[in-house]
């Protein structure tokens, strides 16, 4: 592959900057309750990345609670067992939950549970006493959502109906299918339940938190592609705003550790298990070498030329908006290739390293086209549906946007 031994140093560089931005964050912690055979397995494998359930370390913390993690993932599970057995059990059990929430509590934000999913299957539309009695002393520690698992026909339906009616202390009651359900071999009843899930669960977690579980979820990828962006639009704003000085073209090379930084804190955001060879493939598409100065003057030399009355570098100068055009082209391409990253790999697809350059490559260079257009529905584009996105989250994104048009606008007085 073209330029890909010589990459990896400027690789390196993205890959440890990713893994400090993970360590800044806030972990998540969920406890998940509910008896076995319910789903809790399931839908933990469909919430959260990595396949938690199946390859996250177990480690017992008590004789019925097990801490779920795993390196690279900002989330925190603790998964309790034998609830479906004696009443004797069950408050062992109980007690369990409440010394590990209190103790836990202690050790501060990081490490205290935020949140709690009591499972139930939909199907046995039954809710014992004692279940009862849990959640609603549960919720007093800390906020419950109850999850009905298997949600399918109306009998389903009627029992959210008849746990909504208790009035129960919670945050509220969610009816989930976590994976596709096949009723024939040409019919199935799509997945549901898992986005609303998403929403509720970032509308309790503390504010600290959200990063990390953003991270960690791989059901809303769009979410990760609008965070991803309102975070690079501001970034490249306050960099190459007011107080950016125009810099020689022989020093470019100040431009890569600014573009590390960029791509390191939307790969983080993003959550996806690239290795050295994805992201190599990912800056080979934009002539990217080792070298930090031979990188700049190369990026820089090679695609100032595609922007539309750019020409060339005069007088061997770049200035602020030039410099905002080819970053923001950047970041906003690498944001789409992700995007089709997680997606696939949510589903078990990983694109082949030549398609991903190729796709890279295509991406920068018709953001490139674009030059100083900084347009909202253009940019912040994605072929991603972008449902449920918050009016604040869009206000964040157009007063960005605002303030890289007034950079690139200087562009055409330049």
């Amino acid at each position: 592959m073209k330029n890909l031994d010589k990459n990896f140093n400027m690789v390196q560089d993205i890959l440890n900057k990713t893994e400090e931005e993970l360590k800044k964050m806030t972990p998540v912690n969920v406890m998940v309750v509910g008896k076995t055979g319910v789903g809790k397995s399931t839908l933990i494998n469909n919430v959260f990345r990595e396949n938690l359930a199946l390859t996250g370390i177990g480690r017992p913390i008590t004789k019925h609670l097990r801490r779920i993690s795993k390196e690279g993932v900002p989330l925190v599970l603790y998964d309790t067992r034998g609830l479906e057995l004696s009443l004797e059990v069950q408050n062992d059990i109980k007690n369990e939950i409440f010394e590990t929430i209190n103790e836990n509590k202690k050790l501060g934000i990081k490490e205290e549970i935020h949140l709690a999913y009591y499972c139930i299957n939909a199907n046995s539309s039954r809710i014992e006493p004692t279940e009862l009695e849990l959640i609603s002393e549960l919720s007093e520690k800390i906020p419950v959502v109850i999850i009905l698992t298997q949600s399918i026909g109306e009998p389903a339906k009627l029992f959210k109906e008849y746990i909504e009616a208790l009035n129960l202390p919670i945050y509220g009651v969610i009816s989930i299918m976590a994976e596709d359900f096949k009723v024939t071999e040409e019919f199935s009843v799509p997945a549901f339940g898992l986005k609303e899930l998403i929403e509720m669960s970032l509308e309790i977690i503390p504010e600290e938190a959200k990063k990390a579980f953003n991270n960690a979820q791989q059901v809303d990828i769009a979410r990760k592609a609008i965070a991803a962006r309102t975070w690079a639009l501001r970034y490249i704003a306050t960099s190459f705003g007011v107080g950016f000085l125009p810099i020689p073209f022989s020093d470019a090379s100040v431009l890569v550790p600014m573009q590390v930084t960029l791509l390191a804190h939307i790969t983080a955001i993003f959550g996806i298990s690239m290795d050295k060879s994805t992201i190599a493939s990912l800056v080979a598409a934009i002539g990217g070498t080792g070298g930090a100065t031979f990188a700049g003057r190369y990026i820089v030399s090679n695609v100032i030329k595609m922007i539309p009355g750019a020409g060339t570098v005069v007088g061997g100068v770049i200035s602020g908006s030039t410099a905002a055009i080819i970053t923001t082209a950047l970041s906003m391409s690498y944001i789409e290739v992700l995007a089709i990253i997680a997606a696939g790999e949510k589903d078990g697809k990983y694109p082949d390293l030549k398609n991903i350059e190729a796709l890279m490559k295509e991406k920068f260079q018709a953001r490139l086209k674009k030059g100083s257009k900084i347009n909202k529905d253009l940019d912040l584009a994605t072929d991603l549906p972008q449902e449920n996105t918050k009016s604040q989250e869009s206000s964040m994104k157009n007063k960005w946007i605002s303030k890289l048009k007034k950079i690139t606008k200087r562009k055409n007085n330049e």
